[in-house]
């Protein structure tokens, strides 16, 4: 399958997904969205794919929405994000495989709640991630005021999204936001070598630690461990349990089906 915006390769298990809108910092636009929103489908489509990568194509990851697209000027922009935005930012967030976000230079707006929607993001050193809405007299969307609260804490998220002011990837490290930062020129090597890892992992057992872990900001103890039990259930009727456990025994490294 061909996309205007985007670039979609598969390898070992991994989908490496790059917007590839160089010349606009990767800026979002309908026709973006939409590849992208196609690329989700034929991915959990294929039974092959255990992991997704994010990236961007040329010195950013993504500059967030296109300001200049005319299909997302004028009008309410309410609308715009009911019509287009967070049908895909719900799309990405119910991937039923683990997300690592690779980002490179500037991660903004809606770009950084792509971002924000992986399982573990890893950031070259030139990285920053930016919350510009309050510098044009916008608020937070695509589910930032979810995300960067819980990554960050409260005080840290109020501080970015009122300020509107970067955070450099040193500091997004400090805080949280990111699992990894590594010199510019080793950040898709790094970001592969996590993917891989995932895209050779017990694919069933991953997903339902990502659910765990999002269930569990709004639950209490008993209800955590309810849905914990629930989980191991399902967990412990996989293929790749009888592997693990096999594996374990033989101390041998397993070698998960993802199934």
């Amino acid at each position: 399958m061909n996309f205007d915006t985007i670039l979609l390769d598969v390898a070992d298990g991994v989908a490496a997904l790059t917007l590839n809108r160089p010349e606009t910092l990767n800026a979002l636009n309908r026709q973006l969205i939409e590849d992208m929103t196609a690329a989700l489908d034929k991915i959990e489509a294929d039974e092959d794919i255990r992991c997704l990568l994010i990236t961007g194509a040329g010195r950013g990851f993504c500059s967030g929405a296109d300001l200049a697209d005319p299909s997302g000027s004028g009008g309410d922009l309410g609308d715009m994000l009911d019509d287009m935005y967070n049908p895909f930012g719900e799309r990405l967030r119910q991937l039923k495989v683990p997300i690592v976000a690779a980002v490179n230079g500037p991660c903004a707006g809606a770009g950084m709640s792509i971002a924000m929607a992986a399982d573990i993001i890893i950031a070259g050193k030139s990285a920053s991630f930016l919350q510009a809405f309050s510098n044009i007299g916008l608020v937070p969307d695509v589910g930032a005021t979810y995300y960067l609260p819980r990554l960050v804490g409260g005080a840290r998220a109020a501080g970015m999204m009122l300020l509107g002011e970067k955070l450099p990837a040193d500091k997004a490290h400090e805080w949280g936001l990111v699992w990894e930062v590594v010199e510019d020129n080793r950040l898709l090597e790094a970001a592969e070598k996590v993917a891989k890892k995932l895209g050779r992992g017990p694919t069933v057992g991953l997903n339902l630690i990502r659910g765990l872990l999002d269930a569990s900001e709004g639950n209490s103890f008993a209800a955590q461990m309810e849905i914990e039990a629930r989980a191991q259930s399902e967990a412990g009727a996989t293929d790749d349990f009888k592997e693990g456990v096999k594996a374990f025994l033989e101390k041998r490294p397993a070698e998960f089906s993802g199934r």
